[in-house]
């Protein structure tokens, strides 16, 4: 059975400010809105599409829709380890998000013939994680370098996860655009 994404998936919309958030420091507020924004791209770039369009494939080195939407959580979830838990993966930690994380030939072979749910749930647990742990956290602790990264901080980290949502999102309305009809 081939099940679309439904439209009433959508995230509640935020006003088009950037501002802080009750609940969250206030710089870490700004932050979430901007997470928020770029999850509300992309979600507005895959209403509706089913299993077979997020399968498809427009060339033999494109990656599927499915593939992107897949990458975009193993990517929150990397950052995740990075920032909360101040460390970089291990192989073993990354391995079953390889596919999603690096896509190319292995993304194409793995990542298919999932419902779209598989997707939505992925991504739903990441932002889950990441809004409940940046509620513990302060806005001193996002501007401290990164343990094993110290040339950035969690802020840029955490803006890098948005940046690659947002440019995903307008590579999947490039690819949704050209979808066989």
């Amino acid at each position: 059975m081939d099940v679309e994404i439904p439209l009433a998936r959508r995230h509640a919309r935020l006003p088009l400010r950037i501002e802080p958030l009750p609940g969250f420091a206030p710089t870490i507020g700004r932050l979430v809105c901007i997470l928020t924004l770029a999850r509300q791209t992309l979600m507005a770039a895959v209403d509706g599409l089913s299993r077979a369009q997020l399968d498809h494939l427009h060339d033999e080195t494109s990656n599927s829709i499915g593939a992107l939407l897949a990458h975009a959580a193993a990517v929150e979830w990397w950052h995740q380890v990075l920032t909360f838990e101040e460390r970089v993966p291990s192989a073993g930690e990354e391995a079953p998000w390889l596919a999603a994380l690096d896509l190319g030939a292995q993304g194409r072979a793995e990542l298919r013939d999932r419902d779209p749910a598989y997707y939505l749930e992925a991504l739903d647990r990441a932002r889950e994680t990441t809004l409940s742990t940046l509620a513990q956290r302060d806005d001193a602790w996002l501007e401290r370098p990164l343990v094993a990264m110290p040339e950035s901080n969690a802020h840029w980290a955490w803006f890098h996860v948005a940046e690659d949502e947002i440019s995903h999102a307008g590579q999947i309305r490039w690819l949704r655009s050209r979808l066989p009809r």
